[in-house]
């Protein structure tokens, strides 16, 4: 049985339900897991897991800061231990190209390459933004084509199984013996 910390970023829960859902599958599996908001929780992997997964939200075209902060911090331990990088943004609904240019930008920024990494799609949570952010992410997301404009209700994007797959292969490659993945 293997202990999986889930560190988190998250500005409007989305990734915190991502993480969660994460938690949950690796504990269905048999499996111990922790999911653990970075703000909250601190910058500092704690000691005794195997296993580590970092998630981040993008946000104005890069994840966020303090989720950066420790990644740089704890990058000898993620380059240690089996670990795992999940991106959430809106670019991953349609637009691949911009969803791992977001990863590779945090890759430069904090030199840690995962070896397994998740692009999901975020949520349009229009009824949670103030008038403002409202307007603009409408704007943003007319601009773009979408035609997910009415401001009334949000638009959850997040593939499940396609988490549920990234998880499940997260696990199969901790199970496989050093060197073979």
């Amino acid at each position: 049985m293997a202990n999986i910390y889930i560190a988190y970023g998250t500005v409007e829960g989305q990734t915190a339900q991502i993480a969660e859902y994460i938690a949950e599958l690796i504990r269905a599996h048999g499996h111990a897991a922790e999911a653990a908001d970075i703000k909250r929780s601190g910058d500092t992997l704690p000691e005794g897991y195997d296993a580590v997964i970092v998630a981040a939200s993008v946000h104005m075209g890069k994840h966020e800061g303090h989720v950066t902060d420790f990644v740089k911090k704890n990058r000898a331990e993620l380059e240690r231990l089996p670990s795992a990088l999940v991106s959430v943004s809106l670019a991953a609904h349609g637009d691949a190209e911009g969803a791992e240019g977001y990863v590779e930008k945090f890759e430069a920024e904090t030199g840690w390459r995962p070896a397994h990494v998740g692009l999901f799609a975020g949520a349009l949570l229009y009824t949670h933004y103030g008038f403002i952010k409202k307007h603009v992410m409408k704007k943003i997301a007319s601009d773009k084509g979408s035609l997910d404009t009415d401001t009334t209700r949000d638009y959850v994007y997040t593939e499940w199984d396609g988490v549920q797959r990234f998880t499940e292969e997260f696990l199969a490659r901790l199970a496989a013996p050093r060197g073979s993945g």
